[in-house]
């Protein structure tokens, strides 16, 4: 749940930033799936990249986090392949509401900032 809200947090954060570029992007004629799925992308490609890296230090804290586990042994391959699956579909979920918050964007306010 935690993480859930944190990677919320930061897809959320990163819509908000570009909202002006996505903005000109509808106003040029962007269909909003494309946008919607710019979104998907890049938040599924930050979460496979962290559990790439978290695949590949895991087992090197092998030996400092056995004492912290309880019912799993350390670099349990199960374990770990049902995380990342778990990972990418609650960023899947995280990416939904600033998906379609990005693609609500009005182009002419966009444009007005500039």
């Amino acid at each position: 749940m935690l993480s859930g809200i944190g990677i919320y947090g930061v897809v959320s954060y990163s819509v908000r930033q570009r909202r002006r570029e996505m903005g000109i992007r509808i106003a040029l004629g962007a269909p909003a799936s494309t946008v919607r799925g710019w979104i998907f992308r890049w938040g599924l490609t930050m979460a496979s990249m962290g559990i790439i890296i978290g695949v590949v230090v895991a087992p090197q804290l092998d030996n400092a986090a056995e004492a912290l586990l309880f019912g799993v042994a350390p670099g349990d391959f199960v374990t770990l392949v049902a995380v990342g699956v778990l990972m990418l579909v609650v960023t899947a979920a995280a990416c939904v509401l600033p998906a379609v918050r990005a693609t609500r964007v009005d182009p002419v306010e966009a444009l007005r900032g500039y």
